[in-house]
């Protein structure tokens, strides 16, 4: 499996697991991204993308307003 985990990056610099097994990231025309897991479940959060580390499975969202 290749999916990722994504994790939200707060202002105070911590990170906060969003999701785990993520197969797509989609940005919005809105803002903010959608995340979709693997077995189809959405998540859609006010974040930009601020780094992925496909080696680590790891996805790294910060927060907008």
């Amino acid at each position: 499996m290749c999916q990722s985990n994504a994790y939200l990056l707060d202002r105070s610099g911590g990170e906060k697991l969003l999701m785990e097994d993520v197969s797509l990231i989609t940005p919005l025309e809105e803002g903010g991204v959608e995340l979709v897991g693997l077995f189809g479940d959405r998540l859609t959060v006010q974040a930009v993308l601020k780094e992925m580390d496909l080696l680590k499975h790891k996805i790294v969202l910060s927060e907008t307003d």
